[in-house]
């Protein structure tokens, strides 16, 4: 079927934006618009607006926003073409008429759903059963009340070959075969895939059984695999499925992070106590598509793999698979597990606060990579530490997004080279040129100093207001940029105000000229938190000047951007158009991507009291 603009316009037309979402959101009228805190994160003040004649939403805190096809995909986690035929019959309006072939296969889906629900059905009655009663002493064991029971389905399929076809005869053995829950063999009777094993219902986004997994009871069974699950079927594709997501999805949307882990039982364990938001694949590694799916929800999913080996390596290859689709903003967090534990024996010894610690302070896909390379292999020698890096660079060209690729690999290569060649002493830089000192460690002061400069917004002006000292010609390059920009540090119009007389450019005059002015020249302690090759005594001429006009060129854009952007902001608030909504987003990406430039100069470690900028290895 083609769903063309016109008709998805109508469909809009038909459908009220507010009552959709007040079904889940209290709305608070605000005019003529509705206003509410917003349901995708936590606030404690209402920044969610809602306007039914534009037909759209908008968060200015976390910068939700689309219309109400949008809403149904991201807040009720549905498919678009399931959001799109879920509005459509609300709004009584007919869906596009599908080819013969797509009409067959509805047809086709619909009497697998009701073959399914039939087949929960039947187990749930036999999970009551006398024989049911293994099924229920170990759920007993694995203390689940009987709400968690009741609420995911748990049911009991009999040991015979032949009790659900019988129990299920109103539907013919086709049916049964295509749905998962018969096994067709040559020249023998089909026999049922299911049989004395404790069942849990799978399901779509949408909340209907599509499929089963099933456990096995008796432990002597050892050559039997002990999770079965429904093979592909029309409904079913274990690689776009994840456990539990109808229940995760809308949880996360309060909680603002959806828990990754291994198996059925430890999601069904999270929830019991308390934790909603967790999802399983279904005896595989994260596929491209769960993971896509994942980033729907959340930007950073969290994976809590089990603490032992198989557990760590579902890790690894959950990566491998993640690094090829990173975006701006859209990564994953790994939770390790204690030695030998899963979340549910976490659980059961220390407490739900235990593993609510360990999700709290989850690391970085960045840390989880570097650190498992590391201590992958033996590094006695210099081919080990040859072979790290090949390998952390291996992971790194696999990355398709070029500028994430380039900070993967800075900071990969920065954590190498720390590792491999530790700083035997640590000098400090000293200002005006001439040779590095010995650095004095432990002076408190000093280190005071650079923590309250480190971070400060004014260090890039600092840095670039040393360089121009240092490189005083470079001045006359870059005058006019520095002469029309909006910067804070009155040194800048000192020094453009000496261009402009003539004044020599040599570093003591232009040094003078600032004196004279009652302005002191750049302490280092102000930009200690930049690398930047112009301000290394040994850095070469040519790269110095190409380092310098960047870090202008970044100083002058920055106060023309955020004047544009809080002026963007400002002009959507007043104007709530699509028009006005582009122009700011566009603007907040530019912005994050100038803030990604500058953190590239950041330094990550202070080695000395002046920082690692001014630092060099002792020869």
């Amino acid at each position: 079927m083609t769903l063309t603009p016109q008709w998805l316009d109508e469909l809009r037309a038909r459908i009220t934006l507010s009552s959709v979402i007040s079904r889940t959101t209290r709305l608070t009228k605000a005019g003529h618009e509705f206003k509410a805190c917003c349901p995708f994160h936590n606030e404690k003040s209402p920044s969610f607006t809602v306007n039914d004649q534009k037909g759209f939403y908008h968060c200015f805190g976390c910068g939700a926003h689309g219309d109400v096809i949008r809403w149904m995909t991201d807040q009720r986690g549905l498919s678009f073409m399931d959001a799109v035929k879920e509005l459509a019959a609300e709004a009584g309006l007919d869906m596009p008429a599908p080819d013969p072939r797509a009409a067959k296969k509805a047809e086709q889906a619909a009497g697998l759903h009701e073959v399914l629900e039939a087949a929960q059905a039947f187990y749930r009655s036999q999970l009551e059963t006398p024989e049911g009663a293994k099924a229920r002493a170990y759920l007993q064991s694995r203390r689940f009340d009987p709400h968690t029971m009741e609420r995911f389905g748990f049911g009991f399929a009999p040991a015979g070959r032949q009790a659900l076809k019988a129990a299920l005869k109103q539907f013919g053995e086709d049916m049964l075969i295509e749905a998962g829950l018969r096994i067709a063999v040559d020249e023998k009777e089909p026999y049922d895939r299911f049989r004395d094993r404790l069942t849990i219902p799978l399901h779509d986004p949408r909340g209907r059984v599509i499929g089963f997994a099933a456990r096995i009871l008796d432990a002597e069974k050892k050559d039997a695999p002990k999770y079965l699950n429904s093979p592909d079927t029309p409904l079913f594709d274990k690689g776009r499925t994840l456990f539990n997501l109808h229940r995760a999805g809308p949880a996360s949307r309060q909680s603002g992070r959806i828990v990754v882990v291994e198996g059925q039982m430890d999601v069904i364990a999270l929830a019991a106590a308390g934790i909603e938001e967790a999802v399983a694949p279904m005896g595989t590694a994260l596929t491209e598509r769960q993971l896509e799916m994942l980033w729907r929800l959340v930007e950073t999913p969290i994976l809590c793999f089990d603490g032992d080996a198989a557990g760590q390596r579902a890790a690894m290859r959950a990566i491998t698979r993640a690094l090829p689709l990173l975006r701006p903003a859209h990564s994953l967090k790994i939770v390790r597990m204690p030695a030998g534990m899963d979340p549910d024996d976490l659980i059961k010894r220390d407490g739900v606060a235990a593993l609510e610690a360990l999700l709290a302070e989850p690391k970085s896909l960045l840390d989880q990579l570097w650190e498992h390379e590391r201590d992958a292999l033996p590094l006695a020698s210099p081919e080990d530490k040859a072979g790290l890096k090949a390998r952390l660079m291996a992971h790194v060209e696999t990355i398709a997004d070029r500028d994430i690729q380039a900070l993967y690999r800075r900071e990969l290569s920065d954590r190498f080279s720390e590792f491999a060649f530790p700083r035997r002493e640590q000098r400090e830089w000293k200002p005006g040129g001439g040779k590095p000192v010995p650095a004095r460690r432990g002076d408190p002061q000093m280190a005071a100093r650079l923590r309250r400069h480190s971070g400060s917004r004014d260090a890039l002006s600092a840095a670039v207001l040393a360089g121009l000292l240092r490189h005083p010609r470079e001045l006359a390059v870059h005058g006019d940029a520095l002469a029309s920009a909006e910067l804070a540090d009155p040194r800048f119009a000192a020094l453009v105000d000496a261009l402009d007389a003539g004044e020599p450019l040599e570093t003591a005059h232009l040094s003078t000229i600032l004196a004279n002015r009652g302005m002191a020249a750049p302490d280092p302690v102000e930009y200690a938190a930049l690398r930047l090759g112009f301000l290394l005594d040994e850095a070469d001429p040519a790269v110095a000047r190409e380092s310098l006009a960047q870090a202008v060129g970044l100083l002058v854009e920055r106060p023309a951007l955020e004047t544009a952007l809080a002026e963007a902001t400002a002009r959507f608030e007043r104007d709530l158009s699509e028009g006005a909504y582009a122009e700011q987003q566009r603007l907040l990406k530019r912005k994050l991507e100038f803030d990604a430039r500058l953190r590239q100069m950041a330094s990550a470690r202070i080695a000395a009291p002046f920082g690692a900028a001014q630092t060099k290895t002792a020869e």
